[in-house]
């Protein structure tokens, strides 16, 4: 069986500087979530806090919860729009049907972490003001809301595992992105999507480790094909 290579033409290279700016944020996202995972933020994070403990930490630690949930959630929701355009643009010729779902994945996860970071930060307000009064029902209120936003995305990386997974198999099959970042992407992939299996949800660690560098080295190959689109652009006029 013979697979054909496709080059794309600068047209499809065009919008890959949004692209590239949106898997760099991401990336950036992803490590700064994991630098405060294991460092500021380790007390809460590891073990398994009782509604107690957790109330108690976040009332202590309100901006720093702030910020983190904003970062990882908000601006990494808003960094991976472009990203799925350019894409989705990049593959959509040659492979559409994978490159359509992939895009169509790619906007639910960012939905899904609008969603869970607006939760989150407003729920911390909720449930600090909500412990002045009554203690017990600021705890029931945060396990509510934890459990809610670990079921849009804080739990489990279902969505955004079948994107990248989309996005490198269809990769693979056109030859559009390195031969080595779609294996990275399948890694990556697979990891997300074994956080769904109940206990193994630690694996969701690889996912992360990993996406950074997919994100990353993406977002270099998409800044590096728009430097080289552009003056074939000029040369055009």
């Amino acid at each position: 069986m013979t697979t054909t290579i496709h080059t794309p033409t600068d047209t499809q290279l065009a919008p890959s500087r949004a692209g590239a700016i949106g898997a760099l944020v991401a990336a950036a996202t992803f490590v700064f979530g994991i630098v405060l995972f294991v460092t500021t933020l380790s007390d809460y994070t590891e073990g398994d806090p009782t509604p107690v403990e957790s109330v108690e930490f976040l009332v202590g630690h309100q901006t720093t919860l702030f910020a983190w949930y904003l970062v990882i959630f908000l601006i990494f929701g808003v960094a991976i729009i472009p990203l799925a355009r350019t894409l989705r643009r990049r593959l959509a010729d040659v492979s559409p049907q994978l490159a359509d779902i992939g895009a169509v994945l790619a906007y639910i996860w960012s939905g899904l972490m609008f969603a869970t970071g607006m939760i989150h930060n407003v729920g911390i307000t909720a449930v600090a003001d909500l412990e002045e009064t009554d203690p017990t029902a600021a705890q029931a209120l945060w396990s509510s809301i934890d459990t809610v936003t670990e079921g849009l995305g804080g739990g489990n990386e279902l969505v955004g595992g079948l994107w990248i997974l989309l996005v490198s198999v269809a990769a693979w099959r056109t030859r559009r992105l390195p031969t080595g970042l779609n294996i990275l992407g399948g890694i990556s992939a697979v990891a997300a999507l074994i956080t769904l299996v109940p206990g193994l949800s630690d694996v969701g660690m690889i996912f992360g480790l990993g996406s950074i560098a997919w994100f990353a080295w993406t977002g270099i190959v998409l800044l590096r094909s728009s430097e080289t689109a552009a003056p074939a652009a000029d040369l055009a006029r």
